[in-house]
Formats: C-alpha cells, structure tokens, sequence
C-alpha cells in the first residue's frame, strides 16, 4: 500500500517520470559505454571476448536493479536512526522492513532494470550458446537469485546503520561497488578477491559462477564446478544472516532521546 501510494504519487506527473526514468537508464548505459571503448581497442578482456562480458554486464545489471527497485530506500536507515523519524515506523502495525523498504518507492529505479535487460538479451543473441534444460533454467533462476543476494546484502548494510549511522558510503561499497565489480570477468582479479566474493561476501554466485557454466567455461581454482548451481541456496542463507542482522538492529535502536 505505501509503495502504491508513492507510485500514485509519481504517475501524477507523467512527463516527469518519463523523463526520470530516461536519466536513470542513459546514467546507468554509461557504464555500458565503458565496455564498449574498451572493446573498441581489444578484442578480449582476460580470455572474455565483447559478447562474454556483456553477459555478465546484462545479468548482474538486472539482478541489481531488481534489488535497488525494491530495496534501495534502505540506504537511508542512517538518516532515520540519526533523526528519530524510524519512529513514525515502529508505530504502525506492519513489518518494519517492509515499511522501511516501501517509503519514498522510486519507481525510476526500473530504468536501471531495463537498460541490464537489454544489454542482457543482446548478449544472449550475440552469443552461440549450446542451450539444454539446465541452461534455459539456469538463466532466470540466477537472476531471481542474484536480486535476492543483493538484496539480503543492502538489508545487512541498514542493519549495520542502527549503530554507524554515517557509514551508508561503506555498505555501498559492498551493493554499488560489487555490481560494478562483477561487470567484469574474474579472471582479471587477483585470485585472492575471487575467493573473497565467493567464500566471504558470496556476490560471485549473482553472475560469475552462472555466467561460467552457460559459457561452457571452467570454475575459477579452487571452486567446483557445482557451485554454479548453488545460487538458491546462497540466496536463502544470505536472507537468514541479513534477517539475523535486522533483528539484532531494531533491538539495539533507542531512538533519539528527545
């Protein structure tokens, strides 16, 4: 119901929607662009050719649009504790994430969501996959779990603003910093960091290990090649920790004391 309202709210004024939707789709193309230079004077990107990458640009876009779409007002929870409004919250009887989640809905976000979509099925059609049942069902399972994680990931990033307040830039650096981090083939970072976003922060299950399996490419060393069907379960214990995290945040919130 909130995020309706806020949607009633934006379609009053349909021009400046459009409009906004358009900005967010041309901001986030850019980073498209940059792909598209650098192609224009390689011709692979660490054993990726232009195809290649675009595909692990088109899946992580999307699954990061979904999870910004639906979750992105958590990265004011600073702001809220900070100020007391997370009150007016509290007092209603509904889910706290929910409400927290629906308030200020920017359905401009859905630029976002289209401009991985398109790059997404380019991709799909540039490439000569070798299609089977498990790879048909394999590419929207992983973009449904590449949101969730996302998403579980922005949840844990609120539940750590119940105590640092002003450290909305490092949670970013975990949701905006990872997407940009897997636009690119892991085969152009240190093995140290692949282990990292696999073992650690498991973003590398939103594109990577998928994306590997669908290419008919080998897992990076040390992981089996199994763990490109992992993604749900990924998904489900990213959601258990990030709502672990949540709830240990609202019991520590005091309020503001006035």
């Amino acid at each position: 119901m909130v995020a309706g309202m806020w949607i009633r709210s934006t379609m009053t004024y349909r021009a400046s929607f459009a409009l906004t939707v358009f900005t967010s789709f041309c901001v986030t193309f850019f980073d498209f662009v940059v792909i598209l230079l650098m192609f224009g004077q390689v011709e692979g990107l660490g054993g990726f050719s232009f195809a290649e990458v675009a595909l692990l640009y088109g899946l992580t876009g999307t699954s990061f649009g979904i999870a910004d779409l639906t979750m992105g007002s958590l990265q004011r929870m600073g702001r809220r504790v900070r100020d007391g409004s997370l009150d007016t919250f509290l007092m209603r009887p509904a889910p706290l994430l929910a409400q927290v989640a629906a308030d200020k809905f920017a359905l401009r976000r859905f630029g976002r969501v289209a401009q991985g979509l398109m790059v997404l099925v380019w991709a799909l059609v540039l490439l000569d996959v070798e299609w089977t049942p498990v790879k048909a069902a394999l590419l929207p399972v992983t973009l449904v779990c590449g949101a969730v994680i996302f998403a579980a990931v922005m949840v844990l990033g609120a539940s750590a603003l119940f105590l640092m307040q002003d450290a909305a830039e490092v949670t970013n650096s975990f949701t905006y910093g990872g997407n940009t981090l897997l636009q690119y083939p892991p085969t152009i970072f240190a093995q140290e960091l692949v282990r990292g976003v696999v073992y650690v922060v498991p973003l590398a299950f939103v594109n990577w290990l998928p994306a590997l399996h669908l290419l008919g490419r080998p897992a990076p060393a040390g992981v089996p090649d199994a763990a490109a069907f992992a993604s749900p379960l990924v998904a489900a214990v990213c959601c258990a920790v990030a709502g672990l995290a949540w709830r240990a945040g609202v019991r520590s919130y005091r309020s503001t004391g006035s």
